[in-house]
Order: structure tokens, then C-alpha cells, then sequence
């Protein structure tokens, strides 16, 4: 490990004479290459220099305890030494959490996918919570959300929405949204007060560019038709809704949230893109099972990643057995406690891996 933060630091300091030289900033693809490279390696030269300091002070510590004979002095010294081992400890965990291969879509916008699974209308209702709780948490980062098709029931509720964040960061915090959620409450409409139980489904996907995912023309069929619903004067006066089907996987995307054709046109086929790429994604992770997130499925309540119980206030993600009391804050979009202790127990699972290895 330490040969190779070693390499990293020296990579470093190349690249910051490098940054420094004018040719670099007169080359603007160059200049960003850099600047993303040091960006990626500054918390970990940071934590590394740390480190190395924490060690020369033990060792000073360690001499200047031989040499001392006051003992107050020696007592301060011991405490000094204790200290920097106990940081030396928690370095040497933050560097291997540092090292640890990154998703190379952590920095990439997304795609989340909501649809009301087993419930009827309540696991609707649901669908339209939950896709307003990644707005608000959304909002809170400053990112951008912006829908790309929705199929709303007359009550307020989604049947499926598609929408996209775009933000630094996006996919590496959202990815553990992926998965089965499950409400438990008392339906407005129930008479009896009984608790019924309703699922729904979301997928959260990488934007993909296009040199990622080609898809031959020949592959897909393209309808355009009027939109349906809410959207303005001009929403259901042109052909502006596009609907795209592809073939050879039976994916069918629909997109009406836009005046233009063209835009509309544009949201359908990045939709696409990002449903083709998950799918070769879930190929490749079905390789290593252990490794494999739930996404979209059936909304069957066996396949549950997390439980919303609105009687008793809480919300259970069942993957790393975190159960909180704050349901309000959360269907507000704080879930921000959740998706730490969620990339918390995956770095630990990935140490541990590791470590067999």
C-alpha cells in the first residue's frame, strides 16, 4: 500500500509542475485532464502526508522520552505519542478506504426510474412521495432535476416517472436508492383503519453519453403522437411525444414533457441509453454475486431494500439493518443519513474483500 501512495505522491507533484507550465494552460482538454486528476488525488496525498508526519512524530516522541528525565515532561510526552499512534490507526483505515477502486460512474448525473409496484393507487400516491423526497434532496445539493416522462392517476399520484439529476457526485450518493420500497400506513381511503402495505420500485442509473452506448438505427422504432395530460396550452395541440421501442430487448421509453419534438426526442434516447447500459451493467455484476444491488424488479414485497412505517415513525433499510425515527424528515428529503451508512457498510465490504484477498 505504501509503495503505491509513494507513486501517487510523486504523480502528484508532476502534475502540479505540470499545471504550472503555459503550454498546459493554453491546452483547455489538457488543463481539465489535469485539474481532474489532482482533484481525485488531493484527499489522498492530504491523508498521506498526514500520515508520514504522525510517524516522524512518534519516532521524535520515542527519542525524546529516552532523553527526558522530568517527568511531568515525560507524562506530556507519552500523551503525545498515544495521540499520534490513535491518529496513525485512523489514517492508515482513511487510506485504504481512499485506495479502494472508484465507480468510474461516481461522477456522473443520473437517471432514476419510479414505478407503483403491488398497492393500486396507494402504491401510486407513494411513487409521487418518494419522487418528492429525491427532489428535495436534490434542491439541498444544488443540483438540477428535470422530468422526462410521468404518467400521473387523477389523485395525485405517478404510475412511473423518469427524471434526471445532474450533479457533481450524483450517481456516487444515489446509487444506493436502487431497489424495492415498501410503505406501511393507513390509506386515506380505508374506513377501517387497517395498515395496508404497498410497494413501489426505483432504478437509479448513469447518464450515458452516446460513444458509450450505440444503438443502430435499425434496432428502433420511433412514434411521435400527441401528449396526454398536463403540460400546457401547445401540450396536446402537436405531435410533440416521442416514443421510442428497441427491438432486440423489448424497451419501450416514452417522453412528453417538452414542447419540441427534437426535446423530447433527445430525453427518450438518453433514457434508452441508460436502460441498455444497466442492463450490460447487471451482467457483469451478476458475475459476482455478493456485489450485486437489487434494482428495478417487480415490486413484489419480498424484494424489499427499505421499509417506510408511517404508524410508528421510522424507516428501515434492511440491507444494513439501520432503523431511524424521523419519517417526516426523511420523506423531506433528508435522507442523507441513510445513503453515509449505506456507503459506509460498502467500503467495509470492500475492505473485507480486499483483506481476503
Amino acid at each position: 500500500m505504501f509503495d503505491r501512495l509513494e507513486d501517487l505522491l510523486i504523480r502528484f507533484e508532476e502534475i502540479m509542475g505540470e499545471l504550472n507550465e503555459p503550454t498546459v494552460a493554453n491546452n483547455q482538454e489538457r488543463f481539465r485532464m489535469l485539474m481532474k486528476e489532482q482533484s481525485d488525488l488531493t484527499p489522498i496525498v492530504e491523508a498521506y502526508k498526514e500520515y508520514k508526519k504522525c510517524k516522524q512524530d512518534v519516532d521524535d516522541s520515542i527519542v525524546m522520552l529516552e532523553e527526558e528525565t522530568d517527568s511531568d515532561m515525560k507524562e506530556m510526552l507519552k500523551e503525545e505519542l498515544a495521540g499520534a499512534k490513535k491518529r496513525i490507526e485512523e489514517l492508515e483505515q482513511e487510506l485504504k478506504i481512499l485506495l479502494l477502486p472508484k465507480d468510474p460512474n461516481d461522477d456522473k448525473n443520473v437517471i432514476v426510474e419510479i414505478r407503483a409496484g403491488a398497492g393500486g393507487d396507494e402504491a401510486a400516491l407513494f411513487a409521487a412521495e418518494i419522487y418528492r423526497m429525491y427532489v428535495h434532496y436534490a434542491e439541498s445539493h444544488r443540483w438540477k432535476i428535470e422530468t422526462m416522462n410521468v404518467d400521473e392517476i387523477g389523485i395525485g399520484g405517478m404510475k412511473e416517472v423518469n427524471f434526471m439529476i445532474t450533479g457533481q457526485g450524483a450517481y456516487s450518493k444515489l446509487k444506493y436508492e436502487s431497489g424495492v420500497h415498501r410503505v406501511q400506513r393507513v390509506p386515506e381511503t380505508e374506513s377501517g383503519g387497517r395498515i395496508h402495505t404497498s410497494t413501489i420500485t426505483v432504478a437509479v442509473m448513469p447518464e450515458v453519453e452516446e460513444v458509450d452506448v450505440v444503438i443502430d438505427e435499425k434496432d428502433i422504432r420511433i412514434d411521435v403522437m400527441r401528449a396526454s395530460g398536463n403540460g400546457g396550452q401547445c401540450v396536446n395541440t402537436t405531435d410533440s411525444a416521442v416514443r421510442l421501442t428497441h427491438y432486440p430487448t423489448g424497451i419501450v421509453v416514452y417522453s412528453q414533457t417538452e414542447k419540441s419534438q427534437l426535446q423530447n426526442k433527445a430525453k427518450a434516447f438518453a433514457l434508452l441509453r441508460a436502460k441498455l447500459y444497466d442492463i450490460e451493467q447487471q451482467k457483469a455484476h451478476d458475475a459476482e454475486a455478493e456485489l450485486r444491488r437489487s434494482q428495478i424488479g417487480t415490486g413484489d414485497r419480498s424484494e424489499k431494500i427499505r421499509t417506510y412505517n408511517f404508524p410508528q415513525g421510522r424507516v428501515t433499510d434492511h440491507r444494513i439493518n439501520l432503523t431511524l425515527y424521523k419519517l417526516d424528515k426523511i420523506m423531506d428529503g433528508d435522507i442523507q443519513e441513510i445513503i453515509d451508512a449505506c456507503i459506509a457498510a460498502d467500503q467495509a465490504a470492500k475492505l473485507a474483500k480486499m483483506n481476503e484477498n
